[in-house]
């Protein structure tokens, strides 16, 4: 089967070929990927940055955002069967520890995810658990299913608090913020202002719901945010930049008393004002790690119908391109990136 992987360390991702998975442990099921996309962290290790110089184990195959038809199952698995189309939960968590044991599995201390520690979906078959398996709808274009997991993300952060008929900001309108725009419209938020620099995802986020974008590079965001809700400050907020100065904004425009939920990753340590920036001002913080098992999955399944996914997945090539592929997510000129093997 053709792969796209990790060869060695340094830039780069090597298309080739390996056997396809011919042992499945009892627990395990082979899938037919019908469409992979790419991911940020996909493209982390694609330029082989400083976290994944620390985490990932080349030769690997990456990739673990995927849609497909199932091929195979171990003798223990009934749950889905030879012919379900499925999508994964990328985190394959133990089952043992305290937070799986209380509900928590999105936080397991022993996480080991698809396409990082384990070979992916950048292939034409993979093997994953059956338990990690989510039934989909036929009738659904396999691109879109293949973008469940990060659009999980997306409504895991914005749905966390309630935020309908409420303002809102989604901060960094990369393809996860451009699916928070999207969600934040399909479930009735009264105001989304969406705050981006990149001219093109501006303009999807217009496409996708925002009623204000703002660039930061061009207006004092502090000063339109404020303008744009009567001087009180927007209710929630949805932070998917992990920028320093984007962060430390959004703690000066967030209404008293609400909320910010964080998904974005920083790069560096940041010095908030805590006295402040949060306890006076009764600000209440969430950060997301991945996706609540299963209850994240269930809303998605729900939403993925009512959402503009066409016009979020902007790029289709084959996994033989996805070279190419990296290098139009590099530019900051796309929405979702699917390959198809």
């Amino acid at each position: 089967m053709v792969v796209a992987i990790k060869a060695e360390p340094g830039q780069g991702i090597k298309v080739t070929t390996k056997e396809i998975p011919q042992q499945l442990n009892d627990d395990e099921v082979l899938i037919k990927v019908l469409a992979t996309a790419i991911c940020g962290t996909d493209y982390h290790i694609y330029s082989w940055d400083e976290w994944s110089q620390k985490r990932i184990k080349p030769p690997i195959t990456m990739g673990h955002e995927f849609a497909g038809e199932v091929i195979k199952v171990g003798s223990r698995v009934n749950r889905v069967k030879v012919g379900d189309i499925v999508s994964a939960e990328t985190h394959i968590v133990c089952d043992e520890c305290e937070f799986c044991r209380s509900g928590k599995g999105h936080i397991c201390q022993n996480t080991k995810i698809i396409g990082v520690d384990t070979d992916g979906s950048f292939a034409e078959y993979v093997k994953i658990p059956a338990k990690n398996l989510l039934i989909n709808d036929k009738d659904v274009d396999p691109r879109f299913l293949s973008i469940q997991e990060p659009l999980g993300n997306a409504v895991h952060t914005m749905l966390h608090f309630d935020i309908i008929g409420k303002s809102v900001a989604i901060v960094g309108c990369g393809p996860i913020g451009l699916m928070a725009v999207n969600v934040a419209k399909a479930v009735g938020a009264g105001k989304i202002i969406a705050i981006e620099i990149n001219k093109y995802r501006q303009n999807l986020a217009k496409e996708l719901g925002a009623d204000v974008v703002i660039n930061p590079l061009e207006e004092d965001v502090i000063k339109r945010v404020l303008e744009e809700t009567e001087g009180l400050g927007v209710d929630v907020v949805g932070e998917f930049s992990g920028n320093k100065t984007a962060i430390e904004q959004a703690f000066k425009y967030v209404k008293l008393g609400g909320k910010i939920s964080m998904l974005g990753i920083p790069s560096k340590p940041i010095e908030i004002d805590i006295s402040n920036d949060i306890v006076f001002r009764g600000i209440t913080i969430y950060g997301v790690t991945g996706r609540i098992m299963y209850d994240t999955w269930h809303q998605v399944k729900g939403l993925i119908k009512h959402l503009d996914l066409d016009k979020i997945v902007t790029h289709t090539f084959k996994l033989e391109e996805v070279e190419k592929a990296m290098e139009i997510m590099k530019s900051g000129n796309s929405g979702k990136i699917a390959l198809i093997p």
